[in-house]
């Protein structure tokens, strides 16, 4: 179980990565058709959304930036994929993005921002929205970007294997950065270990 009784009035919270973790990685994402769920990734949020947590999509996306698609394409992406988890009786309660790179592009979303993880700023705008207690709360991605900013925010990290490998050479670890709080070969398996820690919410 997850120890500390979780804050009255309070949700914990799955912060999932996309591209990778809930859909196949496939580059940046300029086509719709290419947008396809992970097989059992549908079941694996099914359960956590029975099990009470509140699942929260963070996602980097700097092909806006770059000027490889609109912004107005992530939100269609979005749209499309909680169509697809509607399907297998799941869904996403609420999605946050950064549309920004520091250097490339030369437009509005070049610039310096708080949210591009692993940077915090998605995961500090979905607690003051959604009344999220960190300390029950998880960070579950495919990179270890995904791993840094789960330690930066004070939430427990897991790397899943779906998506880039942990030794992709695009997939760099950083010096220093700790051990996840768990390694799993798919979100189905996540869902099972988050489960068997924290017990149903509800």
């Amino acid at each position: 179980m997850g120890g500390d009784p979780i804050k009255q009035g309070m949700n914990r919270a799955v912060f999932l990565d996309r591209d990778g973790t809930v859909n196949e990685e496939v580059g940046y994402l300029t086509d719709l058709e290419k947008l396809r769920l992970i097989p059992g990734a549908g079941k694996a949020i099914r359960r956590l959304n029975q099990a009470g947590f509140t699942i929260v999509l963070v996602t980097n996306q700097s092909g806006v930036a770059r000027g490889y698609f609109p912004e107005e394409l992530v939100h269609q992406a979005h749209a499309r994929l909680d169509a697809m988890l509607k399907a297998d009786g799941a869904r996403i309660d609420s999605v946050y993005y950064c549309p920004h790179h520091p250097t490339a592009g030369n437009s509005h979303y070049t610039l310096d921002c708080d949210c591009r993880k692993p940077r915090t700023g998605l995961i500090e705008r979905a607690v003051q929205d959604l009344s999220i207690d960190l300390q029950h709360s998880y960070m579950v991605g495919d990179k270890w970007s995904d791993i840094e900013l789960g330690q930066r925010a004070g939430v427990h990290a897991i790397l899943v294997k779906s998506g880039f490998a942990p030794d992709d050479p695009g997939n760099k670890r950083p010096a220093g950065l700790s051990e996840p709080d768990f390694i799993a070969d798919s979100l189905s398996q996540v869902a099972e270990w988050i489960i068997a820690r924290e017990g149903n919410t509800k």
